[in-house]
């Protein structure tokens, strides 16, 4: 499986604020890791993506817990 692309990983970040369910939200966290490691992204996708991870990852701090979530 290839990695996808800074790009995609900047577009799949947005899709968490659309309440993403919660396997698909994980799989985005994880990309945006990978691309976050890697040493053959540039520093401005980077910071762009670690932006948008941030702002997600507080976005999903302010948010209720209900049901069978897990945080």
């Amino acid at each position: 499986m290839t990695e996808p692309s800074p790009e995609v990983v900047y577009d799949h970040l947005k899709m968490l604020d659309k309440k993403a369910d919660v396997v698909t939200s994980a799989v985005y966290r994880e990309e945006a890791q990978d691309v976050l490691a890697s040493p053959e992204v540039t520093p401005e996708w980077k910071e762009a993506i670690s932006d948008r991870l941030n702002h997600a990852n507080h976005e999903l701090e302010m948010r209720t817990v209900t049901g069978d979530d897990s945080y």
